[in-house]
């Protein structure tokens, strides 16, 4: 099954080049349904607005971190089946194991290319 390219993905960095590259990525993969949030407060706020088919968010933000905002979307009962990938420019194995105990679906190192993107995308999607 392909993947949806009409699926309404949340991008959450808050570094503008970075949310800029991952929009361009997920464009060279044909998802054009995508909002950007420039923190995790900003980010739980659209989720409660509206429905999203993923969340790709970045780690390491202020105020609100991204594992902050995963363990947030875990809690509401309204999201937290919602699929979720962090990114970060660090493999420490200790973020990659606080991850999965928070719930991630799946986790990207930077830099990451397109079909990283989209591999992660397939595996968390499920197509």
């Amino acid at each position: 099954m392909p993947l949806d390219k009409n699926l309404q993905i949340l991008i959450v960095d808050d570094y503008k080049t970075m949310l800029r590259i991952i929009r361009n990525l997920l464009k060279q993969l044909e998802f054009n349904n995508i909002d950007e949030a420039t923190d995790g407060s900003m980010a739980l706020a659209k989720l409660k607005d509206k429905a999203y088919g993923l969340v790709i968010s970045d780690w390491n933000m202020q105020p609100m971190t991204g594992l902050e905002l995963l363990k947030a979307v875990r809690a509401d009962a309204g999201l937290k089946a919602l699929p979720f990938i962090m990114i970060t420019a660090e493999s420490k194995t200790e973020n990659v194991v606080a991850a999965k105990e928070a719930g991630v679906n799946n986790y990207i190192v930077k830099p990451f290319n397109a079909e990283t993107l989209k591999a992660k995308i397939t595996s968390v999607l499920g197509a």
